[in-house]
């Protein structure tokens, strides 16, 4: 998957925004305000951070070994780091959802029935 598919699947949730709040070259996706996505745009090959489910973060460093690592510069408990091109499209999806869906369980009941009219 290239970044500009990845973007255009952050973007397709609810209540999603994209902005650069760090510098010109790191992208971040937020919902409601809260992070769930980093992409830096300059890395070569494609990378982005995704929260992720300590338990679960584990599994999959186990299992794709050196394409998902822990987070670079986050939380090595609660963020992978995904090679987006030595991936399958299906799995990016289901680890954006994954992260997305994580933020947005943490939301504030004032928080989710807002994302909830926004659908």
């Amino acid at each position: 998957m290239n970044i500009e598919t990845y973007r255009g699947l952050c973007l397709s949730k609810s209540g999603v925004t994209e902005e650069f709040p760090f510098d010109a070259d790191t992208l971040v996706f937020k919902v409601m305000g809260k992070i769930f996505s980093i992409a830096p745009l300059e890395r070569i090959p494609s990378q982005v951070n995704l929260k992720c489910d300590p338990e679960r973060a584990i599994e999959l460093r186990e299992t794709y070994d050196g394409i998902i690592t822990p987070g670079y510069h986050m939380s090595k408990l609660h963020w992978n780091t995904l090679f987006l091109e030595q991936l399958p499209s299906k799995l990016i999806s289901e680890l954006v959802n994954h992260s997305y869906e994580l933020v947005v369980s943490k939301l504030t009941k004032k928080q989710k029935a807002a994302l909830k009219g926004m659908i």
